[in-house]
Formats: structure tokens, sequence, C-alpha cells
């Protein structure tokens, strides 16, 4: 599928339309199964999306949180992932503590945290062996050496096709990933995307050659859809 690329004026701007996306697409899941699951991007850019969504009249009950990547640090580091969304918006909202379900990251082997979490997802979405559960949404975005979750440039974690979950490794330090086959999964994935330090990156990802293991978010292709929210800075337009 073609994905929908969007350029938006700026940051604010950026996050107005993320929201709106995201409301419809978790609305239209609960509306049609009773159910929404979202899993959630770290970094600087969503935050203002999550206090955005701390603010929104949602059926907290209905919907489920998880995260696409997390690094290997307790709960309330202040590098965790799991620590910005709560405090940005998942403490800010009556959301049932069951329905938030953080990669754990206290078992002192990132593997062994890694199948623990993978064996959550199975559960949860109750998949048959070999069957990989389709997120409502996904969100994501990019370094400015083109990862997205913890899929970094020539690392193992890019060739893990046969599980959910896997650790990704950033200069040594190890961190706890969805795969490329579990986000290409999923009903929709949106990347947002700000900075002029990532023209470089979306260029290559966008080429029409380019090799995927230097630039690894050309591996995300959902069965779902593909939206990209860009901000105008990142002086790229497709």
């Amino acid at each position: 599928m073609n994905p929908h690329v969007e350029v938006l004026a700026d940051l604010p701007t950026l996050i107005d339309r993320a929201l709106d996306l995201v409301l419809e697409k978790l609305q239209s899941s609960i509306a049609s199964r009773n159910i929404a699951t979202i899993a959630l991007a770290g970094g600087s850019t969503p935050k203002p999306l999550y206090e955005k969504l701390a603010q929104q009249n949602l059926p907290w009950d209905k919907l489920h949180i998880f995260w696409g990547d997390e690094r290997y640090v307790p709960a309330d580091h202040p590098d965790s992932n799991q620590r910005m969304a709560r405090l940005a918006w998942l403490d800010r909202v009556p959301i049932p503590p069951e329905n938030i379900h953080p990669m754990p990251t206290d078992d002192g082997d990132p593997a062994i945290s890694a199948q623990k979490h993978e064996a959550e997802l199975q559960s949860f979405f109750k998949s048959e062996p070999g069957e990989f559960p389709a997120f409502d949404v996904i969100l994501l975005g990019i370094g400015d050496d083109a990862h997205t979750a913890s899929l970094f440039p020539h690392t193992e974690a890019l060739q893990v096709c046969d599980r959910f979950i896997t650790v990704g490794d950033k200069d040594g330090n190890p961190r706890i990933t969805f795969t490329v086959p579990l986000i290409n999964t999923a009903h929709a994935v949106i990347f947002l995307v700000a900075g002029a330090n990532k023209y470089h990156a979306l260029t290559q990802i966008f080429a029409d050659e380019a090799d995927t293991e230097t630039y690894p978010a050309r591996l995300i292709n959902p069965q779902g859809e593909l939206w990209w929210l860009l901000e105008r800075s990142t002086n790229f337009a497709k």
C-alpha cells in the first residue's frame, strides 16, 4: 500500500493531526470490537500527543496500552519510555492498571524479559502458534540514523522474523523491542517525525532503492494503513 504522507506546518499542528488520527482509530476499534490496543513510542516528539490524550474523555476501561520498545532501565528511570507516558498521560486518567502492559525490565536479562513480554502478548491476543497479533495503532518515530522502535542499523534485531519481541542494541545498551513482522501486522502504523536532522533519513526511507540494513524504517510496511506525519522543518516532501 502507498503510505499516507502529510507535511504539517509545525509541531503543534502535527500533534493536533496525530490526535485526530489516533482518536479516530481507537474509537473505531472500540465501536466495532469493544476494545482498542495502542503501542506507544518513546522520545520527545510524542509527549505532547500523550498530554492531549490525557485531556480526552475516552472509555478508558476499553483501552489497552503497550509500548513498541523500551530501554532496559527501571520503570522509574528518567530514560524510561513507560515513565514518560505515565507522567504525561496514563497517571492522569482513570485507566485500569491491568490495562497497562509495560515491557518488563527487571529480570536482569533482556532476553528473559523479551520472552516474558512475548508470552504476555500471546496470552492477551490469544494468538495461535505462528500467528502475529494485530495492534489497532502502533506509534513510531525515527532517529537520524533511520532506526525505528529499537530496530537499529546493522543489528541482529532486524533479522528476527519468528518472534513478536526481541532484544535491540544501541551502542551496546540493550533495549526490548517489537520485531518487524509484529509491527507490520498492525491495522495502523503512524510515524511522527519532527526536526531538520531527520531529512537525510527520510530521503533514504522513501528512496526507490536503499539498503534496509542501513535504513531500518524501510522495513515497515504494514498490512493495514501506514501514516507519515512530518513536521515542515524536516524539509521533506514526498
